[in-house]
């Protein structure tokens, strides 16, 4: 996840950022020219706003209707829940697509969300970014990051040797300190 910061090297976010592919949709509202209905999936998302890839060039300041699903998560969020808020484009540029495909780079900020929810999405961030924590400790890192291979098998190693621990087959005999070893 990487940590924007302004000209100075200072953290201009406010809130916790985690990569999520959550099913989402963008509405134009009707004041604005780009009445348009975007069905996508957010790439990041926080309590204070969502970044995705839009079809439709939507312009900064307008005004947007967002629906995003958030999943149930184990012990913060019972069920799976649909977020409706209002939001405002901060920015869109446009991105690389494949060919003859135009995408634009979307970026939006939740406009009057309910305290509930911005709690909601802090739960949703905060356990996502735990899940990616873990993964890493595991040796399950991103395919980008550069791995020790070192390290990736020693992570091996110590998986075999749980996973046979708790499986019920005989146990390895182990030899005595000095039996085994060659004699000089």
């Amino acid at each position: 996840m990487a940590v924007k910061k302004s000209a100075r090297g200072r953290e201009r976010r406010v809130s916790a950022r985690a990569d999520a592919r959550l099913s989402m949709r963008v509405e134009g509202s009707s004041g604005t020219a780009a009445q348009s209905r975007v069905e996508t999936e957010s790439q990041n998302i926080s309590a204070s706003g969502v970044y995705c890839l839009s079809s439709h060039y939507l312009p900064p300041l307008s005004k947007v209707s967002l629906t995003v699903v958030i999943p149930r998560v184990p012990g913060v969020i019972a069920r799976r829940e649909l977020l409706k808020c209002d939001g405002i484009v901060v920015r869109c540029d446009m991105a690389e697509g494949r060919r003859g495909e135009t995408r634009y780079e979307l970026a939006c900020m939740f406009a009057g969300l309910p305290s509930e929810h911005r709690s909601l999405l802090e739960g949703f961030v905060t356990w996502r970014n735990l899940q990616a924590l873990h993964a890493a400790v595991r040796g399950a890192a991103p395919r980008s990051a550069p791995r020790a291979t070192g390290t990736r098998v020693t992570a091996k190693k110590k998986v075999a040797r749980t996973a046979t621990r708790g499986v019920s087959a005989p146990k390895r005999a182990r030899r005595p300190s000095g039996a085994g070893s060659r004699s000089r």
